[in-house]
């Protein structure tokens, strides 16, 4: 086939068409004429795909195609309209959704990090095994631990830690359904603040630990423990799936559950603030532990005031009817 030829024959409805695409308001006969076009230009479409379906007149029409159906149809949505709605509705109904596994996996974890630190504390040899000789661990204690928070300049740092967190949370939630990375996860966590603690603990201190831990790791934890209950709850949606399908569970808790998982990038982005700039400041240290708390206290009452709201109204974080699509009915 001629592409020229039967460029130029067709070309007036093709331009005609995008004349009444780009109307404001259209008559009835001028949306009939539309939607009569908009069907021609289709079966061209066809026509040209079945000899060159990756040519510059095939992307050219689809693209004209594109702008008329929206202007028959409506756009799809308004972004600041989603924007609204991520976050008023959707985002805290994810995260109140999780809240008491967010909880307990918290408890999990703390328990699990004071052990580890204890038992650091009380055996020399669990210090000397994980930080190395006495002239390394007394090194760390006295300098490495502090200057770790501000050897680097504070707006690099805290870009570091923010994407290097968020990929741990994202992990956590896309690898939740295995049952076995969130607590790994946990774990890993638990051992290296356990450790640090300890060794900490054990030469007297502890105090430093925690004016160094806390501003930051209120939340930064926090949003590792929402990651890894995240991941379980999509674990669980396979195991036992209830009336659905194992398939539509999975998906139906992934699609709800991965919103908190962009909501966390944001979490982490505010934590990072912190610990690059309020952590390591010359701020007193009950400034530095305040600015940490109203960071956590904001979070918690995002979660349990708009969540609580959004989840009553019917909301659970995933996608709407129209973009998630039908799904089966089942007895």
């Amino acid at each position: 086939m001629d592409m020229d030829a039967f460029s130029a024959v067709h070309s007036p409805d093709w331009q005609r068409l995008d004349e009444l695409s780009a109307r404001r308001r259209l008559s009835g006969e001028e949306a009939d004429e539309l939607l009569r076009l908009y069907r021609r230009t289709s079966s061209h479409l066809s026509t040209i795909r079945s000899v060159a379906p990756e040519g510059a007149l095939s992307a050219a029409l689809s693209m004209r195609l594109s702008r008329a159906r929206t202007r028959f149809t409506g756009a799809r949505s308004n972004f600041l309209e989603d924007l609204v709605n991520f976050f008023v509705y959707a985002l805290p109904a994810g995260f109140y959704r999780v809240r008491w596994l967010t909880l307990a996996v918290g408890a999990a974890f703390i328990l699990m990090a004071w052990l580890v630190g204890a038992w650091a504390a009380s055996t020399p040899a669990v210090i000397s095994a994980a930080m190395g000789s006495d002239a390394e661990i007394q090194r760390y204690v006295e300098q490495d631990f502090v200057a770790y928070y501000s050897e680097n300049p504070a707006a690099s740092f805290a870009g570091q830690v923010w994407t290097n967190n968020a990929w741990i949370a994202l992990q956590s939630v896309a690898f939740g359904i295995t049952g076995i990375w969130g607590p790994f996860v946990l774990y890993q966590n638990a051992m290296g603040v356990g450790i640090a603690g300890g060794t900490m603990a054990a030469y007297g201190e502890l105090d430093t630990f925690f004016a160094y831990i806390l501003p930051h790791g209120l939340m930064e934890l926090t949003a590792v423990f929402i990651a890894v209950a995240a991941g379980l709850r999509i674990f669980w949606a396979w195991v036992a799936p209830g009336r659905r399908t194992r398939g539509a569970a999975v998906a139906a808790e992934g699609r709800s559950l991965f919103t908190v998982a962009l909501g966390l990038v944001i979490v982490m982005f505010l934590s990072g603030l912190v610990e690059g700039f309020v952590t390591p400041s010359p701020l007193p240290f009950w400034l530095r532990l305040g600015i940490g708390l109203a960071l956590f206290a904001a979070y918690w009452t995002y979660t349990l005031v708009l969540g609580s709201r959004a989840y009553r109204a019917g909301h659970r974080g995933d996608l709407s009817r129209r973009d998630s699509g039908d799904v089966l009915r089942t007895a």
